[in-house]
Order: C-alpha cells, then sequence, then structure tokens
C-alpha cells in the first residue's frame, strides 16, 4: 500500500510540474487546503479517491492516470473480469479496485471497494467531491454518514446521493464490507 500512495504523490508532482503550477495555486484551483495537497503529494498520506478526482476534473485528465498511472484506450467497451480490475489499496482499511479503468471519456468511475472494519473510537473519515454517487453493498453492512444523517446499508441495499455533501462510511459489526461504488 504505502508504494502504491508514493507512486499516486510522484503523478501528482509530476502533474504540477508540467502545469508549472505552485501547490498553493494547484490546491486553491481544485479547492482543496493546501496543507492537505501538501501531505498527499509528501506521499505520506493517505490520498483520498475525492482529491483525486477534483484534481482530475479541474485539469481534464482520467482519475486512472493519477491513481494508476494509466490512461484509458478503449472507447466501445470495456471488460472487467471478477476480481481483476486495477486495483490500490489507499490504507489497510479500504481497497478500490476499479471496473472501467481502460474505458475512454467515460461518464462515471465505478469501484468495488473493501472497507475493513476498525475499532469503534476511530473516528470516521469523510470526503466530498462535486457530482452524485451510486452504492450498492455487496456483502456486510455498513454505517453511511451523509452530513449528519447516519444510514444504514444491508447487503443488497443501494443508496444514491449528492457527493458535494461531507459523507463518510465504516464497516458495521466488525466485519468486512464490500460495496459498489459509481461516482459520477
Amino acid at each position: 500500500m504505502d508504494e502504491q500512495i508514493k507512486q499516486i504523490a510522484e503523478r501528482l508532482y509530476g502533474l504540477r510540474e508540467v502545469l508549472e503550477l505552485t501547490a498553493e495555486n494547484l490546491a486553491k484551483e481544485c479547492d482543496i487546503p493546501v496543507e492537505d495537497y501538501r501531505l498527499a503529494e509528501s506521499g505520506e498520506y493517505d490520498i483520498s479517491v475525492s482529491m483525486l478526482q477534483k484534481i482530475a476534473r479541474t485539469y481534464g485528465i482520467t482519475l486512472d492516470a493519477l491513481m494508476f498511472g494509466e490512461e484509458p484506450k478503449m472507447n466501445t467497451y470495456f471488460l472487467t473480469r471478477a476480481g481483476k480490475g486495477v486495483s490500490i489499496e489507499r490504507t489497510k482499511a479500504y481497497k478500490y479496485e476499479a471496473l472501467a479503468a481502460g474505458f475512454i471519456n467515460r461518464k462515471a468511475d465505478p469501484f468495488i471497494v473493501t472497507v475493513e472494519p476498525k475499532p469503534d473510537n476511530e473516528p470516521m473519515m469523510f470526503n466530498n467531491h462535486g457530482g452524485q454517487e451510486f452504492n450498492f453493498v455487496i456483502e456486510g453492512r455498513m454505517l453511511v454518514i451523509i452530513e449528519g444523517k447516519e444510514l444504514i446499508l444491508n447487503e443488497g441495499d443501494s443508496l444514491y446521493f449528492n457527493s458535494q455533501l461531507p459523507h463518510g462510511m465504516k464497516a458495521l459489526d466488525g466485519k468486512t464490507v464490500r460495496f459498489l461504488a459509481v461516482i459520477m
């Protein structure tokens, strides 16, 4: 996991250098706190998908380019076999498996997200990003908090929401949760 985070940090630095921007300018243009951006670029900090998505959208690049270092190539269809999506572990608790990494100019980013349980006293991380998000629980149960509203999702439940609102999720019952997340 640490190596993947460092690779993403290197791509962030490389993008900023190519665009000839300071960290302050990039953070301001992407509406990201400059200290958060600096930590992300250091490679010693868990980089949220929402931050990467803000940067990708602001500069017209694909989320895949930042997350995986690969550009999508297909424009008719892209098949992802079970368990074969491009994966990244943001932390020991979060794993993302991209399901459409090879499709160019897509309108949504679908992922299988695996969240490991955390101690009850560990604070929940909250994100927000432009657009909307859809979550469908495949396995386990999870708590989702959207702008302070607590929702419990069981296997088979789905949730569609405005992802500009602060939101966070947590695996419940001391068990791993797997869900389909589609970010639009």
